[in-house]
């Protein structure tokens, strides 16, 4: 199933308008960012809750009020969610943001490699 940018936000933040307190008018803001150190005691938590193993390595993760509600594993593409939480929006989030980065980094090292092939190249004409 495939969700837009947009879709995803919204449906996030209409389950989370929903679930907030009465009177509150703010939406709840969903962050996507690099878990830091931190994070890991919580990212844990979050992988007892999902029933799963907690993620190694470089993570993404969706937090919602200061709550981790899903993590995205950057090496593995294992996700762990909060069962308790409107979390498969915030996991489509995450998984769309992975794609997004590993893209970056391969036209990062493509443009790396070309520019290496065109100084050797260059140093060959030169001798």
């Amino acid at each position: 199933m495939s969700y837009t940018w947009d879709t995803l936000i919204d449906r996030v933040a209409r389950r989370s308008k929903r679930r907030s307190t009465a009177g509150t008018t703010a939406d709840p803001a969903v962050t996507i960012r690099l878990a830091r150190d931190a994070d890991r005691p919580r990212l844990e938590e979050l992988a007892v809750l999902d029933s799963a193993r907690p993620l190694t390595g470089p993570a993404l993760v969706a937090v919602v009020d200061d709550r981790l509600w899903a993590a995205h594993g950057l090496a593995d593409d294992r996700v762990i969610a909060d069962p308790f939480q409107p979390s498969a929006e915030a996991a489509g989030l995450l998984a769309l943001r992975a794609r997004q980065l590993r893209a970056a980094q391969r036209r990062s090292e493509s443009r790396t490699l070309r520019q290496r092939r065109l100084a050797r190249d260059g140093d060959l004409r030169n001798s």
